[in-house]
């Protein structure tokens, strides 16, 4: 790393750390809250409700980044999300009905929205070349966060601790998380010489309308959507298996708690993928990036989701089912996910925040909504199976391929019209 690079990189990383451990934490906890209750095909339709919250959530969070700087901005999104956890809480204190499907969607939101909002804070700061270098050291913070998020989830769950008490737990994260950015703000600012203040992302088309004006942002969002699409049927699959042995599991032992069960497998799933997802990232990321480029990043999961479906459409069981999705969780959470944040370092800075906001939150919820259609119409019209779902994705997976090689082509052109020095602006029109 150049000089002055180091502490802002972990700073960084120690923020996406505290972020992810947050995150898994939470989204442990809404597991058993909505499968308990309304089980594996509630979970998927409430993909729906997601995305029709991100209908009103982004051009509300573009209305903010026109009128607020990037710091402001942050503090407004944090503290957005700090508050509305603790309001879960009191609807569990007055018993609100359904409040676990709702908190299954807020969790959706929540996730796609903070974590989009630290990459283009991360892409704001850094360039293309200095992105590429060192994107996949702050990666590194997500892969450590996520499986020591599960496991104190699990650890809790295990201790007998009420799902809705562990909402304080994200709480006091998400301040820690706050003040960090706040740290990374004032050094960069001290480092760079810069203004008191950035001024506010200009006036102009909110992340839909950037999105929908540039040919390179329209593939991106396609390849999030199918993504998305395949991931979410499979996250089905895996719930489906999951509730299925909870329910025999209970059938044979009466004591057993179906919702205890859930929780703890989900708690050790998660790790899992996670570990390996950090082990991926540690060592094999950074290598993959510099020796395939970015093409070897974008097309190292939909080869991996291949393989792990077709064990799912070969009528594979859950021990099966839970290590295919293990292998295809752990290459999206790091190297795929790298690679989702490399894609913006040659936008524009009204891109970075604005039309990144748009395609990581409406159009990653998109394609869950897309993949609740698919659970519908199987569940309901065709009476599929667990192996047809897995023979669907499959199908799916060759479009996904297909994009993801146009996505790749376009980015080098977008790269080398940089270098050329004929701007850096993807959105115009080609």
């Amino acid at each position: 790393m150049e000089s002055g690079e180091s502490a802002t990189v972990l700073l960084l990383l120690a923020n996406l750390f505290i972020l992810l451990v947050a995150y898994y934490v939470l989204k442990t906890v809404r597991e058993p809250l909505i499968l308990a209750s309304g089980g594996a095909e509630m979970k998927s339709y409430a993909a729906a409700f997601q995305a029709a919250a991100l209908v009103l959530f982004v051009p509300a969070y573009s209305w903010l980044g026109s009128r607020l700087d990037r710091s402001r901005l942050i503090v407004a999104v944090v503290l957005f999300f700090l508050v509305t956890v603790e309001l879960f809480y009191v609807g569990s204190l007055v018993r609100v009905p359904h409040l676990g499907f709702a908190f299954f969607v807020w969790v959706g939101i929540f996730s796609v929205a903070s974590i989009a909002l630290f990459w283009s804070y991360a892409n704001d700061l850094h360039g293309p070349e200095t992105g590429e270098r060192l994107f996949p050291v702050i990666a590194i913070g997500a892969a450590l966060g996520s499986p020591v998020g599960s496991k104190v989830a699990e650890w809790l769950f295990t201790s007998g601790v009420p799902a809705y008490q562990m909402l304080h737990v994200g709480a006091v994260l998400l301040l820690v998380h706050l003040a960090l950015y706040q740290v990374v703000e004032r050094r960069e600012r001290r480092r760079r010489r810069a203004p008191a203040r950035p001024p506010p992302l200009v006036h102009g088309p909110g992340g839909f309308a950037l999105v929908l004006r540039s040919p390179y942002l329209r593939e991106i969002a396609v390849l999030l959507v199918l993504l998305n699409v395949v991931n979410t049927t499979g996250e089905y699959v895996l719930s489906r298996s999951v509730v299925n042995e909870a329910s025999r599991a209970a059938a044979a032992d009466a004591s057993l708690s179906v919702s205890s069960y859930i929780g703890a497998f989900y708690g050790r799933y998660f790790f899992w993928v996670n570990v390996t997802a950090v082990l991926l990232q540690a060592f094999a990321v950074s290598r993959i990036v510099k020796r395939l480029g970015i093409g070897g990043v974008l097309l190292a999961l939909p080869l991996v989701a291949f393989g792990a479906y077709g064990l799912v459409a070969a009528g594979a069981g859950l021990a099966a089912i839970r290590w295919a999705k293990t292998a295809e969780n752990a290459v999206d959470y790091s190297l795929m996910n790298t690679g989702k944040q490399m894609l913006w370092l040659p936008t524009a800075r009204e891109e970075k925040y604005k039309a990144k906001q748009a395609i990581d939150t409406f159009f990653v919820r998109a394609g869950d909504v897309l993949a609740a259609g698919v659970v519908y119409a199987g569940t309901t019209w065709a009476g599929a199976s667990i192996a047809s779902f897995g023979a669907a994705n499959l199908f799916l997976v060759l479009p996904w391929a297909a994009v993801a090689l146009a996505v790749l082509k376009r980015y080098r052109s977008v790269c080398a019209a940089r270098s050329r020095g004929e701007g850096s602006d993807p959105s115009a029109p080609r």
